[in-house]
């Protein structure tokens, strides 16, 4: 899996099986082994070797709250005050322990975050918004957007546009990044 460089080194066996997995967490092995040209036994070592190079990071499902629960759904965008180390550490630290988070990512350009709550009820995300607000000077702006509706929820990515091919033709990431980048 790894090549003399410490690099992970994906051939297009391992793209196929991401690929599957990406789409049906739940299949079985002897399942994943049919569709990707493999008997089961390599095929679980293959698994087995994309968790331990960290390449696959869990297994996630989706629950459609709307037949569940009532709750609310909010992007907020953040700008911070100020870009030193500790403001991102202390607010990316602050996010983290929040109950109702279920997304932060930094971005680029005139905001500095978008996190997603997901909130029993609308004053649930007030008091969160409030917390937050409470770093003070740190937070420069602090804009809520309600989501109305998901027309396409994430389902993942198209591994095998954004793998790159090499001559030989596996693809390769530096460990902790994505293949092809």
């Amino acid at each position: 899996m790894k090549d003399i460089e410490g690099e992970i080194r994906l051939d297009p066996t391992d793209v196929r099986i991401l690929a599957y997995l990406q789409a049906n967490s739940r299949v079985t092995n002897q399942e994943l082994a049919e569709a990707v040209g493999l008997s089961p036994s390599p095929c679980l070592q293959r698994v087995k070797q994309l968790e331990k190079a960290g390449v696959i990071i869990c297994y996630h499902m989706s629950i459609d709250l709307t037949k569940v629960c009532r709750h609310v759904d909010v992007i907020a965008a953040v700008t911070l005050n100020s870009h030193g180390y500790e403001d991102f550490e202390i607010f990316e630290s602050m996010v983290e322990n929040m109950r109702y988070v279920v997304e932060c990512t930094k971005v680029s350009g005139p905001i500095d975050y978008l996190v997603r709550f997901v909130c029993p009820d609308i004053s649930s995300y007030q008091m969160l918004s409030d917390e937050l607000l409470r770093l003070g000077p740190r937070i420069g702006n602090l804009s809520s957007y309600i989501v109305l509706k998901s027309s396409k929820p994430y389902r993942g990515v198209a591994l095998d546009d954004l793998v790159s091919a090499l001559p030989m033709g596996g693809v390769t990431a530096k460990p902790g990044t994505r293949p092809g980048k």
